[in-house]
Order: C-alpha cells, then sequence, then structure tokens
C-alpha cells in the first residue's frame, strides 16, 4: 500500500527556518556542511574499517561482529529505501519551493525517511557493539549528518528522525542476534578462504 505523507504540515515550517538560516550563514560554513552532507557517509566507512582492524588483533569472533557492520548498514538502507517506496513523501525543496543549498532531487527521489540519517545510524549503532569509543565518534557523526540533511534542503526535520530510527533500530535488532553467537560463525569463516579476515 502506498501513502502520501505531506511533509509540509507536519514541520514545514522548521524547514523554512532552517533553509532560511542557511542562506543567511557565511558562505565558508555552508559550504562545510554541503561537503559534510555529500561525502560525509566515507567517514563512517572508515570507522568500520578501523573497528575491524582493531577487532581481528582480538580474536576471531571479535572480527565477525566487526565484519557484521557494512552488512547491517546495508540492510538498514535496503529497509529504509522500502519505507521510501512506500511513504512517497515529496521533497521539501519542490512542496515549499525553497531555494536550498543543494540541487533538489529528482521528483521521484523520496524524501521520507533519510537515507543518509539511516545508514549514519546504522553505522553507529553497529559499531558500538565492535568499540564503545567507535561508536561514540560515531553516534556524533551521524548527528551531524541528520542535521546537515536538513541545513543543506534536501529533507524535512522529521525525515532525519525518521531516518535515524530505521537506522538505529534495525542495527541493534540484527547486531543483539549476532553477538548471541559469534564463534559459531568465525568457526565456519575460518573454514573458508575469508579466514585471513578474521585474524591478523
Amino acid at each position: 500500500m502506498m501513502l502520501a505523507l505531506s511533509g509540509a504540515s507536519v514541520d514545514g515550517s522548521l524547514y523554512t527556518d532552517v533553509v532560511d538560516l542557511a542562506r543567511r550563514s557565511p558562505a565558508w560554513f555552508d559550504d562545510t556542511v554541503s561537503v559534510w552532507s555529500a561525502y560525509g557517509l566515507a567517514v563512517f566507512a572508515v570507522l568500520m574499517a578501523a573497528g575491524w582492524w582493531r577487532a581481528r588483533r582480538v580474536d576471531a569472533a571479535s572480527a565477525v561482529t566487526a565484519l557484521a557492520v557494512p552488512v547491517v548498514v546495508v540492510l538498514a538502507y535496503v529497509v529504509n529505501s522500502l519505507v521510501k517506496l512506500a511513504v512517497h513523501e515529496v521533497r521539501p525543496c519542490r512542496t515549499l519551493h525553497a531555494v536550498t543549498l543543494e540541487a533538489c532531487p529528482a521528483p521521484t527521489d523520496w524524501s521520507f525517511p533519510s537515507n543518509h540519517a539511516a545508514i549514519a545510524a546504522a553505522a553507529a549503532v553497529a559499531l558500538f557493539f565492535v568499540s564503545r569509543r567507535l561508536g561514540v565518534i560515531a553516534v556524533v557523526a551521524a548527528v551531524a549528518m541528520a542535521l546537515s540533511r536538513v541545513w543543506v534542503g534536501a529533507h524535512y526535520p522529521h525525515d532525519v528522525l525518521a531516518g535515524l530510527a530505521a537506522g538505529a533500530l534495525v542495527a541493534f535488532v540484527v547486531m543483539k542476534v549476532l553477538v548471541r553467537r559469534p564463534q559459531e560463525l568465525a568457526r565456519r569463516i575460518a573454514a573458508t578462504r575469508l579466514r585471513p579476515l578474521l585474524v591478523s
């Protein structure tokens, strides 16, 4: 079933306030936020790689947990994308005809929930199962990513909040299930050509 969410009626005025503030802000700040919004997800890939590199020096079970993080992120993206297809919320830059820092996406590139926010939140929550320190860094980065998507005009505030919630929920549930039997998965992987991924 397809829903038609009217995002402007939820928090359109807040979105407009944020976009107007962005237009009045210093160019260097807007440029920084825009770069982060466009390329910041690469930071999560670096954090995942760092988590795996450290985990494989601990034991095979820890390495399996770290290797699960990118898989969980992909799963969260898929789930979030399915919600997008079901909801069909038009981007705020089209509905409100706002002048935004980022070019308005195509008409069929739906807004709710934010994929960027979902990916960032999934990575952050999953990384907590690998390293508390990396998890904290990723949480800060995830919040920054969510805020940046509103600042550049790509999403309503409720889009990024929903994306954060969806990504975090998927990651928490999957990682909770995984950490119950990491040793068993480690033994299976160790018997394949993927063994070098588990041990240093």
